[in-house]
């Protein structure tokens, strides 16, 4: 398995840095990309023939495509992807500017569409290989104030994710989609999370999720970012990969509830709620 050649996007920092040096130490070859190369050698320290760090721009399709074609070249080709780069951004809706939604988007959402669209032509010539799109436990339930956006934005990985998945089964290529609780990362550091240009008077519960994932959460979550890049890993050796990949205890937990929560409301109006065809 330690001949696969793994893509880890967003790899200079958090779970995408973590998962890279799990990966060289266990001698796979790994392309790893940054905006920044010297960010991106310095995080990793590994300077050998199994590494190749790339500069790419995952929302600018000729800079995506120019770096696949760059790793093929090198590598031979591509057998696992992982879609790890992203950003959160916090503030109500009604706060959030149309543009800061929008680069939401484009980073979470749009950037990992480019990747899927320039590997999958060599993936599928292989008829064989697996891609991970990170997501986030706020990507299954959008219960948190403040991140509504980010939950939109990662609802939508979710989303695109399962289609994927059916379109890529007669080639023979696994796909899944992964939703972290909270692990302890720079995830929420100043330099992941962004905060909106203008906060409106009256979001007092806003403020407060905000504080407590600034000041509160962060450096404190319960997740370990190398046991769940081992994790991410051990789903490449099996038979029969899971499409949902939830990771954390935490995760689990919101899961359970949400799940709950959309079986009551399904009991609750089926009687009314399903009586809705043509009468015979």
């Amino acid at each position: 398995m330690n001949k696969q050649i793994w893509l880890v996007t967003g790899a200079s920092k958090g779970l995408g840095l973590t998962l890279v040096k799990r990966l060289l130490q266990q001698g796979y070859k790994v392309i790893a990309t940054s905006r920044n190369a010297a960010d991106l050698q310095k995080a990793a320290g590994a300077q050998s023939e199994q590494f190749l760090p790339l500069v790419m721009d995952i929302t600018n399709e000729d800079s995506v495509r120019k770096g696949i074609e760059t790793a093929v070249a090198q590598f031979g080709g591509i057998d696992v992807i992982v879609n790890n780069a992203g950003y959160g951004v916090v503030g109500a809706l009604e706060e959030l500017t149309d543009k800061e939604a929008r680069q939401n988007f484009d980073v979470n959402v749009f950037g990992s569409l480019n990747i899927i669209r320039a590997a999958l032509p060599y993936m599928r010539k292989k008829r064989s290989g697996h891609i991970f799109n990170i997501a986030s436990i706020g990507g299954f339930t959008g219960n948190f104030p403040g991140f509504g956006i980010y939950c939109a934005a990662k609802f939508a990985v979710h989303g695109f994710t399962e289609s994927l998945s059916a379109e890529m089964k007669p080639f023979g290529i696994d796909v899944t989609v992964v939703s972290p609780g909270y692990f302890r990362t720079n995830f929420l550091d100043a330099g992941s999370l962004g905060i909106t240009s203008q906060q409106i008077e009256g979001y007092d519960h806003v403020r407060e999720v905000q504080n407590a994932h600034q000041h509160s959460i962060n450096n404190n979550q319960a997740g370990d970012p190398e046991k769940a890049a081992d994790v991410m890993i051990e789903v490449t050796k099996m038979e029969q990969p899971p499409l949902h990949l939830f990771l954390g205890q935490d995760a689990y937990n919101m899961a359970d509830v949400k799940i709950a929560a959309v079986q009551k409301d399904l009991l609750s109006v089926k009687e009314l709620a399903t009586a809705t065809g043509f009468a015979n």
